[in-house]
């Protein structure tokens, strides 16, 4: 029993140290990288439902749950959050204070915002017009091209 305790903790341990290093490493566990993450697992979820209980997803050729589709929606998902640390990095060797992870951050969060709007719309849910519209404005307030870092 005691020797199964102390794999436990050692487990827990390691997952803890890898939490802290990879939340360090996409630049702090702010508000914004919670949100980021919260929306993409959201987006996951919400997409698997389409699958499983719809059957009405875009990613199958049946419109049902497939693995090969939802490996590649977390490979996806992998994507995004190194495209952050591109930006942390960035930011970095720049020396900007977090300009390029900020808007890397918030264009994803109204990538992933829009498709759970439209996960949701396939799921009959009506939605108010402004939530997808404020969506859009955070992935637009996320496109660098419309903003300069003195912002």
């Amino acid at each position: 029993m005691n020797k199964t305790l102390m794999i436990k903790d050692s487990v827990l341990v390691a997952l803890s140290v890898a939490g802290s290093f990879m939340a360090r490493a996409l630049g702090g566990w702010d508000t914004a990288l919670q949100t980021l993450v919260i929306l993409m697992a959201i987006d996951y979820i919400t997409g698997i439902l389409i699958a499983a209980v719809w059957q009405k997803s875009s990613k199958s050729k049946t419109g049902a749950l497939e693995s090969r589709a939802g490996f590649k929606g977390l490979v996806r998902k992998g994507l995004i959050l190194l495209v952050v640390l591109i930006g942390v990095q960035l930011d970095a060797i720049l020396g900007l204070q977090a300009f390029c992870r900020t808007a890397i951050v918030l264009f994803f969060c109204g990538n992933e915002g829009l498709s759970i709007v439209e996960n949701l719309g396939i799921m009959g849910l009506p939605l108010p017009d402004f939530v997808k519209t404020k969506f859009e404005q955070l992935k637009a307030k996320g496109n660098p091209d419309e903003h300069s870092p003195e912002e």
